[in-house]
C-alpha cells in the first residue's frame, strides 16, 4: 500500500470482501475500484492484491474463473461464494463495533 493511510490489521479481507460483493472483478478491477471508490486514499499494490485474494480463495470464501478482461485478455476473475457472504456479514459486524469502541476513546471527555 502506497498512501499515507494504512490498514488496519484485518480489515484488507473486510474490504476485499465488500468489494466482490458488488459483483465478479479480477485483480485490476479491484484495484482500481478500491481506489476510485476512496478517492486515491487507499491505493493497494498488486504485491499485496493477489496473495490476499488467493488465501480467501483458499478459505472458500471466493471462487475464481479465467474470462476476458475489458481489453480482451486472460484474466482471471474472482467472486463471492455464499460462504463469503456470510463472512462479509461478520467483518461488517466486527468493523462497526471496533469502530464505535474507537469513537467511544476520541470522544471521551477525560480521565476517570
Amino acid at each position: 500500500m502506497t498512501s499515507d493511510l494504512e490498514l488496519v490489521r484485518g480489515t484488507f479481507d473486510l474490504i476485499l470482501l465488500k468489494t466482490l460483493s458488488w459483483g465478479p472483478m479480477h485483480g485490476f478491477g479491484v484495484l482500481r475500484w478500491i481506489e476510485q471508490t476512496t478517492g486515491q486514499r487507499l491505493q493497494i499494490e498488486e504485491g499485496a492484491l493477489y496473495p490476499a485474494l488467493h488465501r480467501l480463495e483458499q478459505k472458500k470464501w471466493l471462487s475464481a474463473e479465467w474470462g476476458l478482461s475489458e481489453n480482451n485478455r486472460k484474466a482471471k476473475y474472482y467472486k463471492l461464494t455464499a460462504l463469503g457472504r456470510r463472512q462479509l456479514v461478520q467483518e461488517v459486524s466486527r468493523w462497526t463495533r471496533f469502530v464505535e469502541a474507537v469513537d467511544m476513546v476520541l470522544d471521551a471527555k477525560g480521565a476517570l
